[in-house]
């Protein structure tokens, strides 16, 4: 099991606080053996990561993880490999240019797919691919689609360019796993520029909280001193593999795009 985190907010400095107010729905024991974790995000108008090895045994602390990170956009993954191994290369989230992007899922059979989904791109976009993981590979099927869309270096992406290109890398990618006689390939995924966040269901549970002020900060946040502050910041956590996460969270209709936008607002599109 693993699990995938997307946020936004209006304010750089309370992803510590955030993540401890969530604490109950993004933790998340490390599963049998070996795993891994990365983080990305916008800072000082650069696209940053860090990515890890997990031991076995193990738990993630991502309140940990996260410490000194100012952003106000951040994609979070934590990795059971399905395919390739645990170097950072295979680790998400993936980066070309301003886009982030991460994966919750298995595309079957993909030694059989790989080869061809290289066909499709661009020799831009070939030479950008490090590691050897279905979601690497899925994420620049995406990318070639976007470049083809003239959104891949553009800073405000056109939303219903931005689905688009995401609807045509799925339906490629199950094209290409019927042909060569693969199980259905679950692609849930998000994908940002920093100033959109797109999040994808499509074969496992999405849901998504609003919040407004910070409740119950982290008793080491430099804004913690006054338990149940309500400071004007405001953010939406949407996070994917939560089949168990509880109400007040609104789930994501499955073969839809959660689309978060820079003011916050948060509007459903059919894939």
């Amino acid at each position: 099991m693993g699990r995938m985190l997307g946020y936004m907010a209006n304010r750089a400095d309370r992803l510590h606080d955030a993540l401890h107010q969530e604490r109950d729905v993004i933790r998340l024991q490390n599963p049998d053996g070996p795993s891994g974790y990365g983080i990305g995000f916008y800072q000082g108008g650069e696209v940053l990561h860090k990515k890890r090895p997990l031991l076995e045994g193990k738990t993630l602390d991502w309140e940990q993880v996260a410490r000194g990170v100012r952003s106000d956009c951040v994609v979070i993954h934590q990795r059971e490999a399905t395919v390739g191994d645990f170097r950072a290369d295979n680790t998400h989230p993936f980066r070309m240019r301003s886009w982030l992007f991460a994966h919750s899922g298995t595309i079957d059979r993909f030694d059989a797919i790989r080869p061809r989904l290289l066909e499709t791109m661009p020799d831009f976009v070939r030479r950008n691919v490090r590691g050897e993981t279905d979601s690497e590979y899925f994420f620049h099927a995406a990318i070639s689609f976007l470049n083809d869309a003239g959104q891949l270096d553009r800073g405000l992406a056109d939303d219903d360019a931005v689905i688009s290109a995401l609807r045509s890398s799925v339906r490629l990618v199950e094209r290409l796993s019927k042909e060569v006689g693969a199980a259905e390939p679950v692609l849930n995924c998000m994908l940002t520029n920093g100033h959109s966040m797109y999040a994808l269901r499509r074969g496992k549970p999405v849901k998504y909280i609003e919040r407004s002020g910070i409740d119950d900060p982290a008793e080491s946040s430099d804004e913690g001193e006054h338990p149940g502050r309500r400071d004007g910041v405001r953010y939406v956590m949407v996070v994917s593999d939560g089949a168990d996460v509880p109400h007040p969270y609104v789930e994501v209709p499955e073969d839809s795009v959660c689309l978060v936008n820079r003011d916050l607002s948060v509007s459903m599109h059919p894939l």
